[in-house]
C-alpha cells in the first residue's frame, strides 16, 4: 500500500486539538483499514506549527518531568522553556508522543511525522 498523505494547519489552533487530529491520523482510526497492531500507511505534514494558540497560563504551568534515577536526579521543564530551548516543533511532538499507545509502534508511528514552515 502507498502512503497517504495527510496536512494539518495548525494556524490559530490549541495544540492539544491538533495533537489529537495527528494522533487519530497516525493511529489509521480515520480509515476502515485500522488494525491495533498495523502501523497505518501514512505521512503526516503538520504546517504552520509556530503559529498555534498556546495561551500564557498553559505556557507557565505546563510542566514536562523527567527523572534521572539519582537522588535529586527530578528536572522539570515548562513548557515556555522547551520552545524557547527547542522551538515548537518539540512541544508539538510531545504533545502527539503523549496521545498515541506506549507500544513497540509508537517510534515508528512517530516517525511519520513532519513539520513544515
Amino acid at each position: 500500500m502507498e502512503d497517504t498523505t495527510y496536512t494539518i494547519d495548525a494556524t490559530d489552533r490549541p495544540i492539544g486539538r491538533v495533537a489529537t487530529e495527528a494522533a487519530t491520523i497516525l493511529l489509521g482510526k480515520n480509515t476502515p483499514e485500522f488494525a491495533k497492531n498495523v502501523v497505518a500507511p501514512v505521512a503526516l505534514t503538520i504546517e504552520n506549527v509556530e503559529k498555534l494558540k498556546i495561551s500564557e497560563k498553559k505556557r507557565t504551568q505546563k510542566e514536562y518531568q523527567r527523572y534521572s534515577g539519582y537522588p535529586g536526579g527530578l528536572k522539570i521543564q515548562s513548557l515556555q522553556d522547551l520552545i524557547d530551548k527547542k522551538g515548537y516543533e518539540e512541544a508539538m511532538r510531545k504533545a502527539i508522543y503523549g496521545m498515541l499507545p506506549g507500544n513497540k509502534l509508537r517510534a515508528q508511528r512517530m516517525k511519520r511525522v513532519t513539520f513544515s514552515k
